[in-house]
């Protein structure tokens, strides 16, 4: 069956290798044309081909282009990098009505990679907390979960950096003391760049973003049925 989703131009990654080398607006601004329609044009294209493959086993995490792709103006307020450009292009889908810390499906194009991942990153405390619980009482659950050959070959191990200890409230010698030390939980794998212009990219993803997917109904369950409730999401805000 052929892909929905032709691949990206090979205009895409020279894109980005030419902003690699000239992120600044003298170089970007005459070249938005191109990258409006050799980059994000393409982009969406591919954000609503996915979404057809998440209707049939994340239904809810189905996600208008326009939310789902990041803009490519980086925000250097606070920063000390000021180029005012992002090199990459990336998107997330996000369960529906969720706020953004609350996880999802994600994946960026650039020259460098094609990256792939999920799951809930830099949550907030409340929501951590709620996470480490369900961990900390299901735990041979996650385990398995996360020792799926499927999994494990295609994404891997858990990312993300971790406390030097048990976080407050939980047992120094819990079963599961080395996975509740994490700060955030994700799993993220990178793939060539080449892989950003053929037809095989499509598949890459859908087939990485359907394996994880116990993955992240395991982390979102404790705020999953909160969705349902009026006002209910405040706990986790």
């Amino acid at each position: 069956m052929p892909s929905p989703f032709p691949g990206f131009p090979p205009e895409a990654l020279q894109f980005f290798r030419g902003l690699a080398r000239n992120n600044h607006r003298e170089w970007f601004l005459p070249r938005k044309p191109l990258f409006e329609e050799k980059v994000k044009e393409p982009m969406r294209q591919l954000v609503d081909a996915l979404n057809l493959a998440l209707h049939d086993f994340a239904p809810e995490y189905d996600t208008d282009p326009d939310k789902a792709i990041f803009r490519i103006y980086r925000d250097v307020r606070f920063s000390k990098d000021k180029k005012p450009y992002k090199e990459q292009i990336a998107a997330t889908f996000r369960r529906r009505g969720a706020p953004h810390h609350q996880g999802g499906y994600y994946f960026a194009i650039s020259h460098k990679s094609v990256a792939v991942g999920g799951g809930v990153y830099l949550p907030e405390p409340a929501l951590l907390l709620a996470i480490r619980q369900r961990i900390a009482e299901h735990h041979e659950e996650f385990r398995r979960i996360l020792a799926a050959p499927p999994l494990r070959k295609l994404l891997g191990n858990l990312e993300g950096a971790q406390l030097s200890r048990v976080p407050r409230g939980f047992p120094a010698d819990h079963p599961a003391a080395a996975v509740l030390r994490f700060k955030y939980y994700i799993l993220y794998k990178e793939l060539p760049p080449s892989l950003a212009t053929s037809p095989k990219l499509y598949k890459a993803i859908v087939d990485r973003f359907r394996v994880m997917t116990p993955f992240l109904q395991f982390l979102t369950a404790p705020f999953a049925a909160q969705l349902k409730k009026p006002n209910a999401l405040a706990m986790f805000a």
